[in-house]
């Protein structure tokens, strides 16, 4: 019988490490709509905070989506993306398998670099408007689940970016 190995969907040569901005995307198991209950996203919710804390990771923009998760966050000097969601889903998950009793999330995330400045207000808007596209609120205030700022705000604050390029390279 043959065995396929899965790609990997990380940037081949970038490490994920230093201030850098990410979109980020985690899906719940068999795309399961586990968010539609507020003790969930309370949990998730936690388990985001802990994760930024503890990884020097600030969270721009979320939105907890039915049966996913769309993130915008921004590291520091020593933070390291896939220890970040590594621990946000194993908090979150841990604490949602206790109240659901089934996992919460799929094997591995969806992740972008965000590469230029211009980009940040576009994907806090594209992140707060999704439960308006889904139909799901009729403003992005209106979606108890986004934040965690007022999808108002406009461009998050203090987020340093890359040039676009890792050791001389373009990120594509």
């Amino acid at each position: 019988m043959r065995t396929s190995l899965r790609k990997s969907p990380r940037l081949k040569g970038f490490d994920y490490a230093g201030p850098y901005g990410y979109t980020v995307t985690v899906v719940t198991r068999r795309r399961q709509p586990v968010f539609r209950n507020a003790n969930i996203v309370e949990i998730a919710r936690e388990a985001l905070r802990r994760a930024c804390h503890q990884h020097g990771f600030t969270p721009h923009a979320y939105c907890f989506m039915p049966d996913h998760v769309h993130l915008l966050v921004s590291g520091n000097a020593d933070s390291r993306l896939p220890e970040f969601v590594h621990l946000f889903k194993q908090l979150s998950g841990y604490h949602a398998k206790q109240a659901l009793g089934t996992p919460l999330w799929q094997i591995s995330y969806d992740d972008r670099v965000v590469r230029r400045e211009e980009d940040l207000t576009e994907i806090s808007r594209y992140i707060w408007n999704n439960p308006v596209r889904a139909g799901l609120a009729d403003e992005p205030a209106d979606y108890l689940y986004s934040g965690p700022q007022p999808p108002d705000a406009g461009r998050p604050e203090g987020l340093q970016l890359h040039d676009g390029r890792i050791a001389g390279k373009e990120i594509r």
